[in-house]
């Protein structure tokens, strides 16, 4: 099966007023639109922007395709999901790794879903509060699992590069349901196996 790339259809069927702002953007902040480095700059953050907000593009529930059934009912846990992700605040991006742990009861699905639907889910306009419990919500609903916990890292640009310039400061979060939400010992297990 090909990999699926995700672009926003959008982006690229309003190409022409996105670069326009672009460049008045450029314009209105003092740059001189015509020196050579910039004249494809607007051109160049458009194609950026149908990557960077593939998100909008796609089901996120769809993104986990095919499940199967399998009678592994300990834990699994994918670790270390590099994310990229803009800051809907500020439109400054943000970074960092999705650790997302579950107890399946029946069902399990294809480890690479779990990348494709950290990408799907943080490639929009996001804060990390939601990503966190977006993911933790879709895996609940669609591998009906009898427990889920992701925890998410992330560093702000609009915190390091701006603002109180607090650079390699982290945030961290954590969404639990099901059993890991009433099982301290099964969290436990979880947060030791991702900070191995």
């Amino acid at each position: 099966m090909a990999s699926v790339e995700y672009r926003n259809t959008r982006v690229a069927e309003n190409r022409e007023q996105i670069e326009k702002h672009v460049r008045e953007i450029l314009r209105l902040i003092g740059e001189d639109v015509d020196r050579e480095g910039l004249l494809d700059t607007p051109a160049r953050v458009t194609r950026m922007y149908e990557e960077i907000f593939s998100g909008y593009e796609a089901n996120p529930q769809d993104v986990l395709g095919v499940t199967f059934d399998e009678q592994h009912e300990e834990l699994v846990i994918i670790k270390d999901i590099i994310y990229y992700s803009q800051c809907e605040h500020h439109m400054a991006p943000f970074f960092g790794k999705v650790h997302v742990g579950y107890l399946p009861s029946g069902k399990v699905a294809g480890l690479s879903k779990f990348a494709r639907l950290v990408d799907v889910v943080t490639r929009k306009l996001q804060v990390q509060e939601r990503i966190t419990s977006e993911i933790a919500d879709i895996l609940d609903e669609v591998l009906k699992p009898h427990g889920v916990m992701v925890v998410v890292e992330g560093e702000h640009m609009c915190m390091c590069s701006r603002g109180v310039k607090k650079y390699g400061s982290e945030t961290i979060t954590s969404a639990v349901r099901g059993s890991f939400r009433t099982d301290s010992t099964l969290r436990s297990e979880f947060l030791s196996l991702i900070n191995r």
